[in-house]
């Protein structure tokens, strides 16, 4: 399950990872950090094997479908509209 969540960066740079997100990770972990325009993934770094590939994948489709809401260029429906598209995705 996707958790998402809202940060501040310092004036130092440095970026609090909410606590619900950072479950599992500890002091001294290492962490990839991964940027592709506008987005910043951050990723455990004894994590990263072949969904690597999918990763950048997700990031690319998910900004892209940020500008197309951005741009106006989404359908409206209903909320049971929509539960029966996702549904479908089975």
């Amino acid at each position: 399950m996707e958790n998402i969540d809202i940060t501040i960066m310092s004036s130092k740079g440095q970026v609090v990872i909410p606590q619900d997100i950072r479950e599992g990770i500890k002091e001294g972990d290492k962490l990839i950090v991964i940027k592709n325009k506008d987005q910043i993934i951050l990723k455990k770094a004894d994590k990263l094997d072949k969904n690597f590939e999918e990763d950048l994948k997700f990031a690319k489709s998910t900004e892209e479908a940020w500008k197309d809401i951005e741009n106006g260029r989404f359908k409206k429906m209903s909320t049971s509209d929509f539960l029966k598209e996702i549904r479908s995705f089975r």
